[in-house]
């Protein structure tokens, strides 16, 4: 066998070739058939605004041109729509992507990072990456626990703890004066990334106000989940000027297409579509909580746009839940480690989703056994 004529580096040599997450493309090649309900991904299945699409569109014959690697406009939009600088917005390719920036400029090998076990694995990713110590502290009654993760942040030394409000995978949340007792209580040299995905979902009273005065604090949010625009790849952070200005040593600058910015601008000024789009979230979320108890499942409660089921056994029988609805061309999917594997989440859909859902389940139910 010929070897290579280079080599990768120690810490590569350790790492996985693999993703976080398999991708409904990815099951519909392996089956070889497309899904009738796609209400896995934590998808906007509404679509962006009409007026977002007719930016793009408007947009579509320029780009031949390079966007602006300084994100400019986009930029300026979050900080009036935000109420605070440009200097406290950084734009990036998703928060996955501005996930890996902010790891990349604190972590290194044998730095340690806290997060709850089961929380978004995209994020663990990175750190795993770069070489982090990642630690981690169980859930408490299907949350997060910020006092768990506080201690052990102080008992670990980490330099980056991470915590989602509302949550992934499991929808749940905590009131803002909670996350702000969190934020009151981040320990020395440490810095908290706080994950706000779901925000525009969230109740009211769920997310605290906005201090960039702090340096000791990041918070990421998405165009990907209420603005419907996942898969033009566009999220921001925000934060004290002097973190946010170190995300220019290390970013892609032209990592943010010019569409993505064109898109992110039209998405918020268009104030309707949002609060539509919420309306119908809401909406969905109460129908699979009722298809969910109508099969003698537990729905779990939620300020996201998907809704967590408990199948009420372990993660052995919800696996064979998810996997008949995957057969019957239902995509959903399931937290991965115990004891949240025991539930399935289906993002909130349309009718015609929630429709073929609900016919489906009690077939996939009688064939998990």
């Amino acid at each position: 066998m010929r070897l290579m004529p280079f080599a990768f580096t120690p810490l590569v040599e350790t790492l996985p070739s693999s993703v976080p997450f398999v991708g409904p493309e990815a099951l519909e090649r392996r089956t070889g058939t497309r899904f009738r309900a796609r209400i896995g991904a934590n998808e906007s299945v509404f679509g962006p605004s009409p007026k977002v699409i007719a930016a793009m569109q408007a947009a579509a014959a320029e780009s031949w041109q390079y966007c602006d690697p300084e994100n400019h406009d986009i930029k300026a939009a979050l900080a009036k729509h935000l109420g605070v600088g440009p200097e406290n917005v950084m734009v990036g390719e998703g928060i996955d992507g501005l996930f890996g920036y902010a790891v990349r400029l604190f972590v290194e090998p044998g730095v340690t990072v806290a997060t709850s076990l089961g929380a978004y694995p995209t994020f663990n990713f990175h750190v795993h990456g770069f070489g982090g110590r990642l630690v981690a502290t169980p859930y408490v009654n299907d949350r997060e626990d910020p006092a768990s993760l506080l201690a052990l942040a102080r008992q670990d030394k980490a330099r980056l703890i991470y915590f989602a409000n509302p949550d992934n995978p499991m929808g749940s949340w905590w009131d803002a004066a909670t996350v702000q007792r969190m934020i009151d209580n981040i320990p020395d040299g440490a810095l908290l990334m706080l994950d706000e995905a779901y925000g525009e979902f969230a109740p009211q009273g769920t997310l605290p106000p906005l201090d960039v005065s702090n340096a000791s604090l990041l918070r990421f949010r998405t165009f990907s989940k209420a603005y419907g625009l996942a898969g033009m790849r566009l999220g921001y952070c925000i934060g004290h000027a002097d973190l946010i200005r170190a995300f220019d040593k290390i970013r892609n600058h032209f990592g943010v297409t010019r569409l993505g910015q064109m898109a992110g601008i039209a998405a918020l000024a268009d104030h309707d579509h949002l609060r539509n789009v919420v309306a119908k979230v809401a909406a969905a979320r109460e129908q699979i909580a009722a298809i969910a108890r109508n099969n003698g499942l537990t729905p779990l409660p939620s300020a996201t746009n998907f809704v967590t089921i408990d199948c009420g056994r372990d993660g052995d029988h919800a696996r064979r839940v998810l996997d008949a609805l995957v057969t019957a061309g239902v995509f959903v999917r399931m937290p991965g480690v115990a004891p949240l594997n025991r539930c399935i989440r289906v993002t909130a859909g349309t009718a015609e989703d929630l429709r073929i859902f609900a016919e489906e389940l009690p077939t996939a139910l009688t064939k998990a056994g």
